[in-house]
């Protein structure tokens, strides 16, 4: 569940500018809070520092309850790159917490992490959420979402944390089998690690960070959610990229989506099951993205292959009426037989039992239906998907033997008696999947706001396996519980055409942490966030760019709802669309 253009210093100062649009929350001021009578207080700059002595002067001075580090050395500059740029030299922390032998399956678990410390330090904190089961303590380089991004949060001066979050990948799936390492993945391993970490800054720089940002993708951007929630005080700007907090229920959702496949199968595969790819070709897909693209494309006054009004997309496509009905069943790519349109509509209505009753969100149609669509729906529906809901989601967890038939547990999974087990408890298992992976109460993040502190999500409209129309009605009622308006302290941001936090014929590329900190430490709230299509001139070009589209497209990011629509000009241009 989780992925240069000669221009990119114009770029960033075009992002800088439309991170702007939005004006400022308040006045800037030198403390640590500066309010006015009718805003939000406005948290202070941050302020540079030096480490203190060198690497191995750190590593005598650290200690914390219940924390082993096994590694402190120096990394020379240049040792790792970002987007072909050196990172700074710094200084590499490694270790685990809380390591214990479960009394449920016998193994040792531990929670490992890695930091990185600059040795020009911005006096920032960023903690580096990873995806899917978690499992890896991943290169603690403070990846700042998108596709192929241009810079980094190590580069930029944070010290930087990311960890396994409770487990190792050798452990997963079955990790779920014990009660802690679940908590630990939900919610447990961030809360612990947290002040952990700014006690390590603190020694090695001789203060606290003045300012905390959070930041992650999927399973990362649940991370980041759950953190909104939990550790509302310890966070100062968080960034929530197509965030799975309804993993349990998106998990049910993919399963669903494979068994409506499997109904329109044309093969088997080699255990006898359905071959789900067969259920919906990629000629089907390319032709079904084409017959969207026909109806909603010029919607927001451009057919430029992005279709910015996905609400209005939504209205004027019609799988049934708007796609071709295959005469005689003969499918050759260029239509659809009734069976199939019965089959993909119900895909991207979303899961539901045999009541009608909704288990998970719909899916908005959209233009990208490529690899990155196929691979979720048609490949980790039927794998990753069903080990996390048998292991970690339900209680009490499927047995191990499970582990070597997941293609037909998915297919098998009853939308009526399986489902609810994400709710249950029992025995050793006193958290619910739905407790311990979810934001507590999601639309009561008071806290958060009260203090200053600031969270902005974005989600792809393509993204086949967290449906961004969750996300959307997530923030409809965060703004109901906030007045109607919750843009003072959160911000939405859906992009066009993306698939799963990066791919997809889409402007994928952007870097949303600069605005954030203008927003958090200068109150420059942003309407517009500068994004690039990563085509074949770039660094890491993205496949699914249309060759049509050209060289250097940007777009502007709008905070929900607003939407980027065309206003005349170079169509490549961001400068052509306003947000309204």
């Amino acid at each position: 569940m989780n992925m240069k253009r000669t221009s990119i210093a114009l770029a960033a100062a075009a992002a800088l500018g439309l991170a702007a649009c939005g004006g400022n929350d308040t006045d800037s001021g030198n403390s640590s809070v500066h309010s006015s009578a009718n805003a939000l207080p406005h948290l202070s700059a941050a302020t540079p520092g030096t480490l203190t002595g060198n690497c191995a002067a750190l590593a005598a001075k650290l200690t914390f309850a219940n924390t082993v580090f096994t590694t402190v050395t120096d990394v020379a500059a240049g040792t790792l790159k970002v987007a072909d740029k050196p990172v700074a030299e710094h200084c590499l922390i490694q270790g685990n917490m809380n390591q214990r032998v479960s009394s449920v399956d016998g193994k040792t678990y531990a929670i490992g992490f890695e930091m990185r410390l600059p040795l020009a330090w911005n006096g920032r904190f960023f903690y580096q959420a990873n995806g899917g089961l978690d499992g890896n303590v991943l290169t603690a380089t403070g990846e700042i979402g998108g596709g192929g991004p241009t810079n980094d949060a190590l580069n930029m001066g944070f010290a930087v944390i990311s960890s396994d979050a409770g487990h190792s990948a050798s452990q997963n799936p079955l990790f779920g089998l014990d009660p802690q390492a679940r908590i630990d993945y939900g919610y447990h391993a961030v809360a612990t690690l947290t002040p952990m970490a700014k006690q390590v800054i603190k020694l090695a720089y001789g203060k606290a960070p003045d300012r905390s940002y959070f930041d992650g993708c999927s399973n990362g951007g649940r991370h980041a959610l759950v953190a909104a929630a939990r550790s509302s005080a310890e966070y100062d700007g968080i960034i929530a990229g197509d965030p799975g907090f309804h993993l349990p229920k998106a998990a049910i959702g993919e399963m669903w989506s494979a068994q409506q496949l499997a109904k329109v199968a044309t093969a088997t595969t080699a255990n006898g099951l359905p071959d789900i790819t067969t259920g919906f070709t990629a000629a089907e897909r390319q032709m079904v993205a084409s017959k969207i693209l026909a109806k909603c494309d010029a919607l927001d006054g451009a057919s430029d292959g992005l279709i910015q009004d996905i609400k209005a997309c939504q209205a004027n496509f019609s799988l049934a009426n708007d796609v071709p009905t295959c005469a005689n069943n003969a499918r050759d790519g260029s239509c659809l037989t009734s069976a199939q349109k019965d089959a993909i509509g119900n895909v991207f209505s979303g899961a539901r039992n045999s009541a009608g009753t909704a288990l998970y969100s719909s899916f908005p149609y959209d233009a990208g239906l490529g690899p990155g669509w196929s691979a979720w729906k048609q490949a980790n529906s039927i794998t990753l998907d069903p080990a996390a809901a048998a292991f970690t989601f339900t209680t009490p967890p499927q047995s191990a033997a499970v582990l070597s038939q997941l293609s037909a547990y998915a297919l098998n999974f009853s939308m009526d008696t399986d489902a609810p087990k994400i709710f249950a408890t029992g025995g050793a298992y006193s958290e619910s999947a739905w407790s311990f992976m979810t934001p507590p109460d999601e639309t009561s993040l008071g806290a958060l706001k009260q203090r200053g502190a600031k969270l902005m999500v974005y989600h792809g409209t393509s993204d086949p396996v967290f449906s961004s129309n969750d996300t959307t009605d997530w923030y409809q009622r965060l703004s109901a519980a906030n007045g109607g308006d919750a843009s003072n302290f959160a911000r939405l941001y859906t992009i066009a055409g993306m698939n799963h936090c990066s791919g997809g014929p889409s402007t994928d590329q952007f870097d949303l942490l600069t605005p954030m900190i203008a927003w958090v430490e200068q109150g420059k709230a942003p309407d517009g966030v500068l994004a690039s299509a990563r085509d074949a001139s770039s660094v890491t070009p993205n496949a699914d760019v249309p060759a049509g589209w050209g060289t250097g497209r940007t777009r502007p990011l709008c905070a929900y709802p607003k939407v980027a629509r065309y206003q005349g000009g170079d169509v490549n241009a961001a400068s052509s669309f306003m947000c309204s």
